[in-house]
């Protein structure tokens, strides 16, 4: 990230989001909007090859500040990383694919609150000792 890269970028985006992007993706980006998914997440892509480290033209501003990988549904997954030309929005393909029956996509919530948490059905092999109280006269 250059000097010259950094300050043109804060010209283009402005300092609120400059600092922004500084902050969660650690670096200072410029490009054109592509599209929103579900969660609130935004695309962009710069086609511009002499601003941006060829293969890195592309990236996601995550709606929420704690984020990881999970929250980029994947028709926007295979945008991102080259498997399809064009974003989910103006695909054909992925549009006309999408079968009705197929489940909206949830992000993978292991390690929140909101995990899966299996129960047993059956009795438990050893009951513990319930203290019988008498009443007192």
């Amino acid at each position: 990230m250059s000097l010259f890269r950094t300050l043109r970028n804060l010209q283009r985006e402005g300092l609120k989001t400059w600092w922004r992007q500084l902050q969660y993706i650690g670096d200072a980006k410029s490009g054109t909007f592509v599209g929103a998914d579900q969660f609130g997440n935004k695309y962009y892509e710069n086609r511009n090859g002499e601003e941006e480290v060829p293969g890195r033209h592309r990236w996601v501003d995550f709606a929420q500040h704690d984020y990881n990988a999970t929250q980029v549904p994947p028709e926007w997954h295979s945008w991102i990383h080259h498997i399809r030309a064009d974003p989910p929005a103006a695909d054909p393909v992925v549009q006309n694919l999408t079968p009705p029956w197929q489940a909206p996509y949830v992000e993978n919530l292991t390690g929140t609150r909101g995990a899966y948490k299996s129960y047993n059905t059956a009795k438990p092999k050893i009951s513990a000792w319930e203290p019988k109280v008498a009443s007192r006269s």
